[in-house]
């Protein structure tokens, strides 16, 4: 939420909360506004988690509050009796959320020497309505879905970006990396993990998280590709077969669409490595690491791709229809 919006929000919800307090001619109107002013916060459901704690608090304090002023009477010290009882209970319950509001309605108990129900009622009622206006601005959140389209499509690039260097850097012999990239890639994905999982506590009631999921699926990508970037940096292999890891990497590049289950690929992977594996044993030990290196290089893509496979799998239906 933006401080404009935020600020528009703030003032509605706390005009409205006392001029409807006043016309219904509550004591302390008020305070309805600033129960309004403390209720809002920036999701939904983070206001809706909030209400619900206060109206547990507030619960609490006016029954502690009206038993310590019905033993000690309308005094300084029957605040404090209150205080001392209400602040380690609410911390305990977990409802310290709500002891700065709360303690407000009950400093009205005190203002006006009554515990009567009919200043309990007044105090519930600024209560509901503050809390309610908060609930009610909130209502408006705006969407989300197309920054969060852009993210794919920034995400998808970079993925494509890293593989195409890998096949840069394997066509041309030279395995300097520094993985720049990757780190670029995984700033990214933060960025858009925070922004989905803001979308989401936006949404009150049932919804796939589809948004998560797959930006988490492109998280385990990313380390994937960490660990071959590693391998690529020490990796000494013949011409033919950086050739054909290079092949393999600028194919992955082009089937990386979150609409591409991209399964066909795990059959060239295998392919590959049950030619490596047929081939004569390697005689030093220079040939035997670099036989371990390539094919821990396809062991790596494979997992790549699996990833994505078995994400498709699970939530291919989603990501048509986030498609349309």
């Amino acid at each position: 939420m933006s401080i404009s919006q935020r600020t528009i929000k703030l003032i509605l919800a706390t005009c409205l909360a006392c001029l409807v307090a006043s016309f219904l001619d509550l004591s302390s109107a008020v305070s309805a506004g600033i129960i309004a002013l403390l209720s809002l916060s920036d999701t939904r459901r983070s206001t809706l988690k909030l209400a619900h704690n206060r109206f547990f608090s507030m619960i609490l304090a006016l029954t502690i509050g009206v038993l310590a002023f019905q033993l000690l009477g309308f005094h300084l010290w029957s605040l404090g009796l209150y205080l001392a009882l209400y602040i380690p209970i609410a911390y305990k319950m977990g409802l310290e959320i709500g002891i700065t509001p709360s303690s407000v309605l009950v400093g009205h108990l005190l203002v006006q020497e009554s515990i009567s129900l009919t200043l309990l009622i007044n105090e519930f009622l600024l209560f509901a309505i503050g809390t309610g206006f908060a609930l009610l601005v909130n209502l408006y959140m705006p969407s989300r879905e197309e920054e969060i389209s852009h993210y794919y499509t920034l995400v998808e690039e970079k993925l494509k970006n890293i593989l195409l260097r890998f096949n840069y850097y394997l066509s041309r012999g030279d395995g300097r990396n520094k993985a720049q990239l990757v780190d670029e890639l995984d700033r990214l994905l933060e960025e858009a993990l925070r922004l989905v999982y803001l979308d989401h506590s936006n949404h009150l009631f049932h919804q796939t998280d589809y948004h998560i999921h797959y930006f988490e699926m492109r998280q385990s990508q990313s380390r994937i590709l960490r660990n071959m970037a590693q391998q690529i940096n020490t990796c000494q292999l013949a011409a033919s077969e950086t050739l054909i890891l290079a092949q393999l990497f600028s194919k992955i590049a082009g089937q990386l669409s979150q609409t591409n289950p991209a399964s066909s690929l795990l059959d060239d992977i295998e392919r590959f490595l049950e030619v490596f594996r047929n081939r004569s044993l390697p005689k030093t030990r220079e040939e035997f690491e670099t036989r371990a290196t390539l094919l821990q290089l396809l062991r790596e893509a494979k997992t790549f791709i699996q990833v994505k496979v078995d994400f498709y799998k699970k939530y291919g239906n989603y990501s048509k229809l986030n498609q349309k």
